[in-house]
């Protein structure tokens, strides 16, 4: 079997694009090598794993997880089905907070999962320094990999149940991603969401039991002026923004990701314990 007909019947099970995608990265070649070896002739092992693959797309199972990676902010990160997989929308929180990090500020990524945002930071700014933190084991050890990759000068990994783990411990910003779908939410039985890990996805019967708690610890946790922002579902601005105002912060945000969802809300400790 050449090149093209194997692809041709992958692409008749899954589309084009990710056919392409599985068998780029089984045979670790880019689209012009493939387009140029169209007629070479397959090994009978990238036959059978490229079919298996296909298989388990077909089943619904996210291609990240069958190629074990998802690029985030133009790098390649690591992911499993302990993590979420890292999504575009979340790239606007990165940006937002490379607008607001001031130099050597030091940053914690809460609920890092597999830390596409904080190696992402780290990575592209090495002057700050950036602590991961996560309650699943599984989690931090898919993180650490990224870490490794992108990061490794600049980043530290912590066990924690949110803040549990970082007593005394003050960062200049505070950033996450953390469940936000309501237990009851009919999205969570479609697509990618089936497989990803619940912990990960769910808060409470609204969706905002995580960020109750992100919101109310954080200010024990920020230096002066420090910035708190975070991920949220797409109607959930209001509340996450009532939250932060309730709790004292200042500079209270939301901000629209690239489909125009007010994706990310944040704010802004008082500078030097004044209201």
């Amino acid at each position: 079997m050449t090149l093209a007909e194997l692809l041709a019947e992958a692409q008749a099970a899954i589309g084009r694009s990710e056919a392409r995608l599985l068998l780029r990265h089984r045979l670790q070649r880019d689209e012009a090598w493939l387009i140029a070896h169209g007629e070479e002739h397959c090994a009978d092992g990238d036959v059978q794993a490229l079919r298996a693959q296909v298989a388990r797309r077909v089943a619904g199972e996210p291609v990240a997880y069958i190629t074990g990676t998802r690029e985030f902010y133009g790098r390649e990160f690591m992911a499993s089905p302990a993590v979420l997989i890292p999504r575009p929308e979340t790239e606007m929180l990165v940006e937002l907070a490379l607008q607001r990090l001031p130099q050597g500020a030091c940053v914690l990524d809460l609920g890092t999962g597999s830390g596409c945002i904080g190696v992402t930071l780290a990575a592209e700014r090495p002057d700050l320094r950036l602590t991961l933190v996560d309650a699943s084991a599984e989690a931090l050890d898919v993180a650490r990999a990224n870490a490794r990759r992108w990061a490794p000068a600049n980043t530290t990994l912590l066990a924690s149940d949110w803040f549990s783990a970082l007593a005394g411990r003050h960062f200049d910003m505070i950033v996450s991603n953390p469940p936000y779908i309501a237990a009851g939410d009919s999205h969570l039985a479609q697509g990618d969401l089936r497989f990803e890990p619940r912990a990960a996805l769910v808060a409470g019967d609204d969706g905002l039991a995580g960020i109750r708690r992100i919101v109310a610890g954080a200010p024990a946790h920020l230096a002066p002026g420090g910035w708190l922002m975070f991920e949220h579902g797409y109607d959930q601005h209001a509340a996450c923004t009532a939250l932060l105002q309730q709790a004292g912060y200042r500079g209270v945000f939301s901000a629209r990701d690239l489909a125009g969802i007010l994706r990310v809300s944040g704010g802004q400790t008082a500078e030097n314990g004044d209201g």
